[in-house]
């Protein structure tokens, strides 16, 4: 028994993916095409894609908002759970990563759920609360460049309901956060200056959780 969270070796990690994990054969396939990219540690967590669906089931959730989609993997997990009239508004800047996602989505049938945004994520928040959709989202994933993150955390803050969940992704960094320094990527400092002030900010109950580079989550108080 140990009083604080295991690290995980490669036996004990696959046994987790075993006992923990429920992937589907399309987020298996989108898994393993994108463990060949250069990019492939950019890969959300199977285990976080599970938590990510559980979430859905659990809160009811029908509007996901994702910022940050690489080649698709969170996205593909979440409409897997959302019921049949779900959305998901998905924002990225790169239209040769999300082809990838485009093509998994569509193989799995869940593309009519999925609205791609292609456009710097501050813009599309911007336009989603200027057509009005202040609190209604569910769920949001911020997983994206690091030093706009705290600017991501407002927008999705006017964005999803009392009640709803905002998820944010390597907020570990590494563990480059625990130990900033001066002459470091600036993202690094922003981040944990961040998450430091999360943990106090009065409109949101946070948990951190130890999954993949560390996964933060904020439900948003009435």
């Amino acid at each position: 028994m140990t009083r604080r969270t295991m690290s995980l070796d490669n036996r004990l990690y696959d046994y987790l993916l075993g006992v923990g994990v429920n992937e589907s054969p399309a987020l298996a396939r989108l898994r393993e095409e994108t463990a060949n990219h250069r990019l492939a540690k950019m890969q959300l967590a199977p285990e976080q894609g599970a938590l990510l669906q559980w979430l859905v089931r659990l809160t009811g959730a029908r509007r996901y908002l994702e910022i940050g989609v690489f080649t698709g993997y969170s996205s593909l997990a979440v409409a897997e759970a959302l019921p049949e009239d779900g959305q998901i508004v998905a924002c990225d800047v790169s239209d040769t990563l999300t082809q990838i996602a485009r093509e998994h989505w569509r193989a799995a049938g869940v593309d009519g759920k999925i609205e791609l945004r292609l456009k710097p994520a501050l813009e599309t928040l911007a336009e989603l609360l200027q057509q009005g959709q202040a609190g209604r989202f569910d769920i949001a994933l911020i997983d994206a460049d690091k030093p706009n993150t705290p600017a991501y955390f407002e927008a999705c803050l006017e964005l999803v309901r009392a009640g709803g969940v905002i998820a944010i992704d390597n907020v570990f960094l590494n563990g480059r956060v625990a130990d900033p320094q001066p002459d470091g990527p600036p993202g690094v400092g922003i981040l944990a200056a961040f998450n430091a002030a999360l943990i106090a900010d009065p409109r949101v109950d946070v948990t951190v959780l130890p999954m993949g580079d560390g996964l933060t989550l904020a439900h948003v108080r009435g």
